[in-house]
């Protein structure tokens, strides 16, 4: 294929850098929900999370029991991105090296080369993280925040755009490590995947009574709807999002907010509040709005917040909750007109 012919097939799916608008950069972000929805039923705000990660530039924390389409929605989300993807099975014998990759010797060269490691990606699905030592678990702190990994002292730099995706089940904790509060906060959104309700697992089942195959997404419809070239129009377009002061002082007041609760002794860091504005442009755009309103910090204070906080161990032997704290937090704090 010649490399008009390619630019041709290109042109179905999204435009080239120059002609990519804010208005279609968008409707194509838009639409993946669609598309991915051809493989994966009933996750909507899941992906709707992996989106907002991207254009954010953060990283996402899936919690959720197996067998909820984590894997497949990475999956299905970086074909219809035509963005890279990889998936690392943390394990408690993972090495950093077999993440970030490692020096080895080339006989043939009498040299050391470095062999990349599955963190060269756009998309790393970090599979239960949790069931890794804290030595694995730090080799990922400096590609999430820096967007680079140093070997033997050289600093390199991993593709753009990089996402890490990372999942833990919230059940089975015997024999994992929880993460540790400082990489946490480095995790844009926190998203729990509940068991899809009764007719949306009914539609999974008649999908794969119909023939449908997870492992080829191809068979199953799927196809590009969107690129980087669109991913980075609306990176730019959610830059010029507006925030009036008072929504912004909305934002800290929040924050400020879970400092001062009973129930928690850790509340909100000043770059948990950078992360809520963060997500609330980035949400006010793909609505459909350069400006940020207050519903859009409400919409996002839950999935950006509920894993900056921690609950006093006596608050947690009574039952209370992240969620439960912050939806006091969002019907206490007022609400700028």
């Amino acid at each position: 294929m010649t490399a008009q012919s390619a630019s041709s097939a290109d042109s179905t799916t999204a435009s080239t850098t120059a002609e990519v608008t804010p208005e279609r950069a968008r409707q194509a972000l838009v639409e993946l929900r669609t598309e991915i929805g051809k493989a994966v039923v009933g996750q909507d705000t899941a992906v709707t999370a992996l989106v907002l990660a991207l254009l954010c530039r953060g990283h996402v924390l899936l919690e959720g029991v197996p067998g909820t389409a984590k894997t497949l929605m990475v999956r299905a989300l970086s074909m219809a991105m035509r963005l890279d993807t990889k998936r690392v099975q943390f394990t408690p014998d993972l090495m950093p090296g077999d993440v970030t990759g490692s020096l080895v010797y080339d006989a043939k060269t009498s040299e050391f080369e470095f062999r990349q490691g599955p963190v060269f990606t756009n998309i790393l699905l970090a599979d239960e993280i949790n069931r890794t030592p804290p030595k694995t678990q730090a080799a990922l702190l400096e590609a999430m925040e820096e967007r680079q990994v140093t070997v033997d002292g050289t600093p390199r730099k991993l593709p753009s755009p990089f996402v890490v995706a990372a999942t833990q089940n919230p059940i089975e904790y015997e024999g994992t490590y929880p993460l540790p509060e400082a990489q946490l906060d480095r995790f844009l959104l926190k998203v729990t995947l509940d068991i899809p309700p009764r007719d949306a697992e009914i539609a999974v089942l008649a999908r794969h009574a119909r023939g449908f195959d997870p492992r080829d997404l191809v068979a199953a419809g799927l196809r590009p709807v969107a690129g980087p070239e669109d991913l980075l129009a609306g990176q730019a377009a959610v830059r010029r999002v507006a925030v009036r002061d008072d929504v912004l002082a909305y934002v800290v007041d929040l924050c400020r907010a879970t400092r001062q609760s009973p129930s928690l002794q850790l509340g909100v860091s000043p770059r948990g509040a950078t992360a809520l504005l963060a997500v609330a442009r980035a949400w006010a755009w793909l609505s459909g709005r350069d400006y940020v309103i207050p519903d859009d910090v409400k919409a996002m204070a839950r999935p950006c917040l509920r894993h900056r906080v921690q609950i006093r161990p006596e608050a947690e032997l009574e039952g209370v909750t992240a969620d439960a704290v912050l939806e006091s937090v969002l019907a206490t704090v007022p609400v700028p007109r």
